[in-house]
């Protein structure tokens, strides 16, 4: 990790915490509110990979919005609150420590940036309303390419930017396929496992593994 000059970030779920959109309904969704959630996040990504395989991209709120009507039927969900859930959506909160993390880091000498399936306006106003808007150097989105992560276009996007080798990147991500993805791209990357989950056989060896980004500073 000595040779590292570009720490770059997954947002949804590494950063910004998906489920808080459903978490701040609970009270009208009831106890089914996580579960809600997770089926909402899954189907998301998987419409993700699906699109990129079958080439009929949409952009990431446009699938956002599709796999929520599909999670709403599927947990018997009231139609009236799609538009309340998706507003939460675009002001995700963070998890606890990223902001004091973020702004360690930004007093180092790294180049700081974000590379997510989202969109550049949504990225835009996500780290606007938790005040992050002057940590990142670059907030990167597929949109520039037009496919999902884990195609090594999306991966190439920071390395052409910085003129920086891969093995440059310190890359972070709380999603098992997407530290494997930018493993095996020749990033070095971390994952971020908050709730203590299994790491998936993708052919990447892994070599950091911390609980939150509070950890982050160790390794670096």
């Amino acid at each position: 990790m000595k040779n590292i000059k570009a720490i770059i970030f997954d947002a949804y779920g590494t950063l910004f915490d998906v489920n808080s959109a459903a978490e701040k309904c609970k009270d009208k969704i009831g106890d089914k509110w996580e579960g809600f959630a997770n089926h909402w996040r899954t189907t998301q990504l998987e419409y993700t990979w699906l699109r990129s395989l079958m080439k009929l991209h949409k952009d990431f709120w446009q699938v956002t919005e599709d796999s929520l009507d599909k999670s709403m039927k599927a947990y018997e969900i009231d139609s009236s609150m799609k538009n309340e859930l998706l507003d939460l959506y675009k002001i995700l909160s963070p998890f606890k420590e990223v902001p004091e993390v973020l702004k360690s880091l930004k007093e180092k000498d790294f180049k700081l940036a974000i590379l997510s399936n989202g969109t550049p306006s949504l990225l835009d106003e996500l780290v606007k309303s938790n005040n992050l808007e002057n940590i990142f150097d670059n907030i990167f989105s597929i949109e520039e390419v037009g496919v999902y992560k884990p195609d090594s276009k999306v991966y190439d996007l920071p390395i052409k930017k910085y003129q920086i080798q891969r093995n440059e990147v310190a890359f972070l991500s709380a999603n098992t396929w997407d530290v494997s993805g930018g493993g095996n791209y020749g990033y070095n990357s971390i994952w971020v496992n908050r709730n203590n989950n299994t790491f998936d056989n993708l052919d990447y060896v892994l070599k950091h593994q911390i609980k939150d980004l509070s950890k982050l500073l160790d390794i670096l």
